[in-house]
């Protein structure tokens, strides 16, 4: 099985999306980001419900309506439904900041 540490350029002019699994509800995918965040006054709107966990480095969100962001370190997650707009602010640029996405659709019952 392989790490998901492995296969990390050295390099990340752009952020990294790996593909990890795909069903007919979810796609599950690593995120490698080095300095990156989302482009001043864009915002993200997906489609379809988002979880994701923080694996290594930190990283700044801000959801809209939450004037104050959510800072993220290893172990920290966060779930954003569906058409929540929301934006990375930053990323370590040191580091890599290693995120594991759950894009799902239907909801979670907790």
């Amino acid at each position: 099985m392989p790490n998901i540490y492995d296969q990390i350029p050295k390099e990340l002019p752009e952020e990294l999306f790996d593909e990890i699994a795909r069903g007919g509800a979810f796609r599950l995918e690593r995120i490698v980001s080095k300095g990156h965040a989302t482009p001043e006054g864009e915002w993200c709107d997906q489609d379809r419900d988002e979880w994701v966990i923080l694996l290594e480095g930190s990283a700044g969100i801000l959801v809209d309506g939450n004037a104050e962001g959510v800072i993220l370190k290893p172990g920290d997650h966060l779930q954003i439904p569906a058409h929540v707009r929301h934006r990375v602010e930053w990323t370590e640029a040191n580091t890599e900041t290693v995120w594991i996405a759950l894009h799902y659709q239907g909801g979670i019952d907790k």
